[in-house]
């Protein structure tokens, strides 16, 4: 039962995630530390802040679905800013892979959910 928007599968994930980039960009060189590294961890912090969001105006599914497009925005930029980590040998190819299969598994499990929800599942 959903109790909170912890209880959301969606909103699990992306904050575990969200750590992991966190710790992620603190090994990158100093200057990207403020520059891709803040923006990489604005754009993880970005899904779970919009998933706890959205999920408190849950009674207008409107309202809801929009916080979720823009999680699903987010995530999306982090794939682009994954790859930008990964061309410019920030991380290695395994690390991007892993990261590459997360959030795409996160996108689909958003994406489901924005095409699933409904005010009366509360």
């Amino acid at each position: 039962m959903i109790k909170t928007y912890k209880d959301l599968r969606i909103y699990q994930q992306s904050y575990k995630l969200s750590i992991e980039i966190h710790k992620l960009t603190q090994n990158y060189p100093g200057y990207e530390r403020y520059e891709l590294g803040s923006q990489l961890r604005r754009a993880a912090t970005s899904i779970p802040l919009n998933i706890a969001e959205g999920y408190g105006k849950k009674e207008s599914e409107a309202d809801f679905k929009r916080y979720l497009k823009i999680a699903l925005g987010s995530s999306n930029e982090i794939e682009v800013l994954l790859d930008l980590s990964y061309d410019l040998g920030y991380i290695d190819k395994t690390l991007h892979n892993e990261l590459i299969e997360e959030y795409t598994a996160l996108r689909k499990q958003i994406y489901t959910m924005i095409k699933k929800w409904r005010v009366s599942d509360i």
